[in-house]
């Protein structure tokens, strides 16, 4: 093999192959460096408040300290001036004009100082035209920003593949540009992602660099095995090369890659996530010995690669929690929820925790699934930790039916069923950004994404009861197939708008399927909506910045604009229409009310 490699390197004296990837590989660490310092000022921002290094990282119970009961809100309406005008209007007009009067500031409602969170604007807020350019959505998830990160990366790398080299004469070249990826494919990998940490990104956000370095990886390495079966069947010593020990662990190496790729297809990774999963971890453990078994001198990128993927499993080890949960089903929104009230810190609005469900009704192999949710409640609440599992496929099925056939309880006549689960996180979430710095929230959820707005809509309204949040108002819309989905869950967005003492909260329902009248729809309570028909985004949009630049009271009336921040979670369409709504945002507007921001769950 060392003859071999002497004798294809001298085809090209001018580049030092090993030497040439690792400086790409640097190049590469650099451009990443970029994007870091690039969000460095809102990581600071973050970070500055001690209570921030303790959220979103440890799952954790607190004691929590009681306080006192809320004074009864007074209302300022007159009684003559009967019902409020607001009560008679449509969900669609509502959003610009609804009854504030359930919101007074009570004096003795908020005994704490005011401490408000630093708030630093993001790129995308300060040149607005650029990000709409790079937030064009090619195809339904994908933007153009994605795709020239891509390009990039691409270009990068056949640089380093072509760069006075031919691959079929210098096949050397191409395996070492392959070896070099081998670090960046298991970081991207990972889910305590260190560049993600730096880049405020949760490790979903990187994924598809991670699909993408790895189908480099095989083409990389595939070319560089094709070069040499060349090369050897030219010169007829294919017979003779192919039963050196290091060929044959190459051979090793490039079929464990291959079938990495082959289990990684949308086929096995939709309808067998299982073996999808189970073969790349196997896989992605034996391509390490035996990369280094064919050149032992890549031991660097092993090493590295190694130590990425062992500090990640050690993390996770750190992050996993056994808990005693309290399931029951939810039929109207066919889905189960999980009560952990053990678990109530250690989290952030908008992060997601992996769940396993140890208990022999999941099927023989149930236990071991792991699957993620996104958290429904905020930290540091007496509720603790909830989930809301949305059922979809085998696995929540069987978790839905456990909980619907468990009936009531022993335990104080409870319905539903204890059960034993593991949970690791938490993962995920805004990263740097921080919902309770802007002046005002949206939030556009789809079908479950529903958990992912309660939990910012509790935690912003936690802070604000702490004089910890800069928002003015808070705007919820929520799609779903049928009107029946907002019955369970009509106490607690009740819960929600009751406690929205110091910022108004309006929360708009809209069903899809209108063959009946839903029935309750006259009795919801002020401030919560449900019509037919989907949501005009663009216009609560335009409202919300209306109201943010003109509302206030008290310390937040004299408050600088710090913008509006739109958070989604749903179907990835859903996602793509609010970034083309913002998109169309008249400049001038943008600039008043302090630019607008999109965080996409």
């Amino acid at each position: 093999m060392e003859a071999t490699t002497q004798s294809v390197s001298s085809t090209s004296p001018a580049v030092n192959a090993f030497q040439f990837v690792f400086h790409i590989d640097v190049f590469l660490l650099a451009l990443a460096g970029v994007f870091a310092l690039f969000a460095l000022p809102r990581a600071v921002a973050r970070f500055s408040r001690a209570a921030e290094w303790r959220q979103g990282h440890i799952l954790r119970s607190i004691p929590l300290e009681r306080r006192a009961p809320r004074p009864p809100m007074r209302s300022v309406q007159s009684p003559a001036a009967g019902p409020s005008t607001a009560d008679n209007l449509t969900s669609e007009e509502s959003h610009t004009l609804h009854s504030e009067a359930h919101l007074i500031r009570h004096p003795a409602a908020k005994k704490e100082g005011w401490s408000l969170p630093p708030h630093v604007c993001a790129w995308s807020s300060r040149v607005p035209t650029f990000a709409n350019i790079l937030r064009y959505r090619l195809d339904a998830g994908f933007s153009l920003g994605q795709a020239l990160i891509l390009v990039i990366y691409s270009a990068a790398l056949v640089y380093a593949g072509f760069l006075k080299s031919n691959p079929f004469a210098d096949p050397l070249r191409t395996g070492f540009v392959a070896m070099s990826q081998v670090p960046v494919v298991y970081l991207l990998a990972t889910k305590n992602n260190i560049l993600g940490i730096f880049l405020g990104l949760g490790y979903e956000k990187l994924n598809y660099i991670h699909r993408f370095a790895g189908t480099l990886l095989v083409i990389a390495s595939n070319v560089h095995s094709i070069g040499y079966i060349y090369q050897w069947t030219i010169d007829h010593t294919f017979s003779k090369n192919i039963r050196l020990s290091p060929h044959i662990w190459a051979f090793v190496a490039l079929v464990t890659v291959d079938l990495i790729y082959l289990f990684s297809i949308p086929f096995f990774r939709r309808r067998a996530y299982n073996f999808f999963y189970c073969s790349h971890v196997v896989l992605f453990v034996l391509f390490l010995p035996a990369l280094h078994a064919h050149q032992p001198g890549v031991w660097p990128y092993v090493i590295a690669a190694a130590g990425i993927i062992s500090l990640d499993y050690l993390i996770r080890f750190m992050k996993t929690r056994v808990f005693n949960a309290r399931i029951r089903p939810i039929p109207d929104l066919m889905l189960t929820r999980i009560e952990v009230p053990q678990l109530n810190a250690g989290w952030r609005a908008g992060q997601h925790v992996r769940l396993r469900v140890l208990s022999s009704a999941m099927g023989w192999f149930g236990w071991a699934e792991s699957h993620p949710f996104t958290i429904a409640t905020a930290a540091k609440t007496p509720e603790g930790m909830v989930l809301l599992c949305k059922k979809t496929g085998g696995w929540t099925g069987r978790l839905y039916d456990m909980a619907k056939a468990a009936g009531y309880g022993s335990d104080e006549g409870a319905y539903g069923r204890t059960v034993q689960i593991m949970i690791e996180g938490p993962y995920g979430g805004p990263g740097h950004c921080v919902f309770a710095s802007y002046s005002a929230a949206i939030f556009v959820v789809g079908g479950s994404g529903i958990t992912f707005a309660l939990s910012a809509v509790q935690d912003i309204l936690q802070r604000d009861s702490e004089g910890a949040s800069r928002v003015k108002i808070i705007e919820v819309i929520w799609s779903v197939q049928d009107s029946a989905s907002l019955t369970p869950l009509v106490p607690q967005l009740t819960a929600l708008i009751q406690q929205s003492v110091y910022t108004p909260l309006k929360i708009s329902v809209h069903y899809t399927r209108t063959s009946e009248k839903p029935a309750g729809k006259d009795f919801l309570p002020p401030g919560l909506t449900l019509t037919a028909g989907r949501p005009k985004i663009a216009k609560v949009l335009d409202a919300v910045m209306s109201r943010a630049v003109s509302y206030g009271s008290n310390v937040k009336a004299s408050l600088d604009i710090t913008g509006v921040v739109v958070g989604v979670c749903g179907p990835t369409g859903m996602g793509d229409d609010v970034a083309h709504v913002i998109s169309q945002v008249d400049g001038g507007r943008r600039w008043a009310v302090g630019g607008i921001e999109m965080h996409e769950e």
